[in-house]
């Protein structure tokens, strides 16, 4: 059985189609893999279940843009290691996938965009590796597109629950 992280643009998982577009700030192309980053990403959607046809983007950023789009669009000018901007509806409950696709037949999730220097300032932190920081900031990214949220306890509780079955999963690509 091949590795979970042989990946490409576009995923197949036993026929579910993803695509998982990838960029890099100036400066962090060559910090992290591709491939392993969709397969992060992969890796959290078919643990959610989710269907066929779906999209998102996952960025690994400078600091400086992190904080420029935490101040743009939720009002806090600070540092912060990870952000997410779902397309989803939002719901109160579970993600919900059901809503009426686009045109092009493919559920567009959103983007997750992940500040490279925080991810290294955490990891040293807690005394892991970096492709440990930047999975748990990439699953828990994806969990926010997927309509996952830590605001209230119990949100928090399933949240983290989520996120650490799904590094289970990924721990042997760390």
């Amino acid at each position: 059985m091949g590795s979970l992280f042989e990946g490409y643009s576009t995923l197949c998982y036993d026929e579910i189609h993803m695509e998982i577009n990838v960029l890099f700030d100036e400066g962090f192309e060559d910090c992290l893999g591709a491939e392993w980053l969709q397969g992060i990403a992969g890796a959290v959607l078919v643990a959610q279940g989710i269907g066929d046809d779906v999209e998102m983007g996952l960025v690994i950023a400078s600091q400086q843009r992190v904080q420029e789009l935490n101040k743009t669009y939720r009002g806090k000018d600070k540092p912060t290691d990870v952000l997410a901007f779902a397309l989803l509806p939002e719901t109160d409950t579970e993600p919900d996938l059901s809503f009426t696709a686009p045109p092009d037949g493919v559920k567009h999730l959103g983007e997750v965009i992940i500040s490279y220097p925080q991810a290294v300032r955490q990891a040293e932190e807690h005394q892991h590796s970096l492709k440990r920081e930047v999975a748990i900031l990439a699953i828990h990214g994806v969990l926010h597109l997927l309509g996952y949220d830590h605001i209230g306890s119990d949100e928090a509780a399933l949240m983290s629950a989520k996120e650490a079955e799904i590094l289970k999963v990924v721990e042997a690509e760390l």
